[in-house]
Formats: C-alpha cells, sequence, structure tokens
C-alpha cells in the first residue's frame, strides 16, 4: 500500500512542476537577488513552506522574515514580498501582499489560482496547477486531501529556487552550513 500510494504521489507531484513556467521562476530568483530585504507570508501548510524558504534564504546570506517575526523591518522600493497561496484569497495573506504593495515593494505571488485576487494585485505569479481550498479544476486532480499537493509542490519549488540561487552566486553547501544556526 504504501510504494503504491508513493508512486501515485511522486507523479502528480511531477506533473505539477513539469507545467511550472520556467520564466516565471527565473523572474522569482531575479527578484530575490535584488531585493535589500525578503518577507515572507502564507497560512497553514504554505505558511510552514515559507517559513523552511526564509531559513534558507538566511542560510544564504540574505535578508529573509516571515510575517509573524518579531524583527520584520520597515519595507518599501528595493523590497520583496512573497506571498504563497493556493486559493490566491486568503484573507490575512491577501492583507500582507495588498500592504507590501502599498508600501512599494515587489510582490510575488504562488498560486494554483493566477486569476484570483492576489494575482491581480501581483507584480509577478508562479502558478503551480494542483488543487485548491475551492476544489479541483480540470486536469488538477489528486488523490490526497485539500490542497496537499500544491504545499508539497511549494515547499520542492522553494528548494528548486535555493538550488538556482546557490548556483547563480557561486555557493557552496559548505557556505550555507557555516550561516547555520550553532546554538542547537
Amino acid at each position: 500500500m504504501f510504494h503504491e500510494f508513493a508512486g501515485k504521489v511522486t507523479s502528480e507531484i511531477s506533473r505539477v512542476l513539469d507545467d511550472v513556467e520556467e520564466q516565471k521562476v527565473m523572474e522569482l530568483v531575479q527578484s530575490i537577488l535584488e531585493a535589500q530585504h525578503i518577507v515572507l507570508c502564507g497560512a497553514g501548510r504554505v505558511g510552514l513552506a515559507c517559513k523552511g524558504f526564509a531559513m534558507r534564504l538566511g542560510h544564504l546570506g540574505k535578508t529573509a522574515f516571515t510575517i509573524g517575526d518579531s524583527t520584520i523591518p520597515s519595507v518599501g522600493k528595493g523590497d520583496l514580498v512573497i506571498v504563497g497561496s493556493s486559493s490566491g484569497e486568503t484573507q490575512t495573506v491577501y492583507d500582507v501582499a495588498a500592504l507590501g504593495k502599498k508600501k512599494g515593494t515587489h510582490v510575488v505571488l504562488i498560486t494554483a489560482s493566477p486569476d484570483s485576487r492576489m494575482g491581480t494585485l501581483a507584480d509577478s505569479v508562479v502558478v503551480l496547477h494542483a488543487p485548491t481550498k475551492f476544489g479541483h479544476r480540470q486536469g488538477d486532480d489528486s488523490i490526497q486531501p485539500m490542497a496537499t499537493l500544491f504545499e508539497q509542490c511549494l515547499q520542492i519549488v522553494f528548494d528548486i529556487v535555493v538550488l538556482i540561487l546557490m548556483e547563480k552566486t557561486r555557493q557552496s553547501p559548505d557556505e550555507l552550513w557555516a550561516r547555520h544556526t550553532n546554538l542547537d
């Protein structure tokens, strides 16, 4: 049973990742390279993926935060807000995106719903074709519950972006480890 489900899940993940528009990912990479401060926001499991990505951005030497951190600086022009929302409609995430936009930051959305409120608001949108809390669209089917497929693919997209950033900044894993906390 485990291997049967594993094959189906990895097949779904591959299908979604194969459909990601590379140019949009490279725009995200460029935005990260140019940003002075980076703030990430997502709710629930998407928020957990954002926290993990913010950590890796810190390991890359970038100044990155997630909503809820007590040390988030004022943001404005030259800064980047990355929001994740499968539906593009999560109110708390929308509010952060709208405030970031109002303050002059560059806003990037990663979503399954590019025509959503956040999709309209964002400067750039990376689309992951997966189910949302509003259900499945044709071709976005999954055996997994809720927005699990989106959440998994988001984490993998973030990890791939880290690899691209490592290559572009010519950083080795040892350099990232050197920035990892030594208090654990």
